[in-house]
């Protein structure tokens, strides 16, 4: 079991380490993978935590053509054209918050009196455009199937500017938005969540909440072999980082990956 920010680490890293061959193959019916492998993560407790833990999460991923099962995104699949547009659908899971320390999802026992934020399966949505071997930019929608957490949205700009047989960089700049639902959900303080926690309430509008940046390399030893490293940045805006459980708006994580590929 992993945390959200968890999996969109090593969905970077895959990204990154399979860019290439996506792109100069746009037929996605010719390929089939399966990548297995383990990432340790050290990253805040849960958005605006000033405390960080250590994780650890196996990482599965299985292709045949357009469909894949992924430990991180769950099922989907991916439709790509010649012009570079490519739309990508999943089922997944949301592991929710926790109003204690946890080793599985995020949770801090500064939440104590929150309540718990409870697992939901969701619904993923990206639309992206590969406008050169080099730059995607991509929309996406993160909807809640079975509990009411809120949607996100996210809008993102990613730059590879090395690419070779060896040794991938890419760089992934993201504008994150909520609606008031999702804001309040993870930054608001409600009236009762307000008795039981000793917080004052808080309000969160929806919208712009805060930037995300990730920058991460790759590196193939063998033909089965490989690592990433990755490190990201994420600043809270003031819809967010207003928030009395909020304690640290700037908050850096950073996560290593070895992967097998069959």
């Amino acid at each position: 079991m992993i945390t959200r920010k968890l999996l969109l680490h090593i969905t970077c890293f895959l990204f990154a380490g399979n860019v290439t061959n996506t792109l100069a193959d746009t037929n996605a019916a010719s390929q089939q993978s399966l990548n297995l492998g383990l990432a340790m993560q050290n990253s805040p407790r849960y958005s605006g935590s000033e405390n960080k833990h250590w994780q650890f999460a196996p990482v599965v991923q299985a292709r045949d053509g357009a469909f894949f099962f992924d430990s991180q995104k769950g099922v989907g699949y991916d439709l790509q054209s010649d012009s570079g547009l490519y739309l990508e659908h999943t089922l997944g899971y949301s592991l929710g918050r926790s109003d204690s320390n946890s080793n599985w999802r995020d949770g801090s026992d500064r939440l104590k009196g929150m309540g718990n934020i409870n697992a939901t399966v969701n619904t993923v949505v990206a639309v992206g455009w590969a406008v050169t071997p080099w730059l995607s930019l991509e929309g996406k929608t993160i909807l809640p199937l079975s509990d009411g957490q809120g949607v996100k949205y996210q809008t993102s700009i990613t730059l590879l500017p090395i690419q070779n047989e060896t040794n991938t960089v890419a760089f992934q700049g993201a504008a994150l938005f909520g609606d008031s639902r999702y804001m309040n959900t993870f930054y608001g303080v409600s009236r009762d969540q307000s008795f039981h926690s000793g917080y004052a309430q808080y309000q969160a509008n929806s919208g712009f909440y805060g930037v995300d940046s990730t920058l991460t390399w790759s590196h193939q030893f063998t033909p089965h072999w490989s690592t990433a490293a990755s490190i990201e940045y994420t600043r809270l805006d003031k819809h967010a980082k207003d928030s009395p459980i909020v304690f640290k708006p700037n908050q850096v994580s950073s996560t290593i990956a070895f992967i097998y590929n069959f």
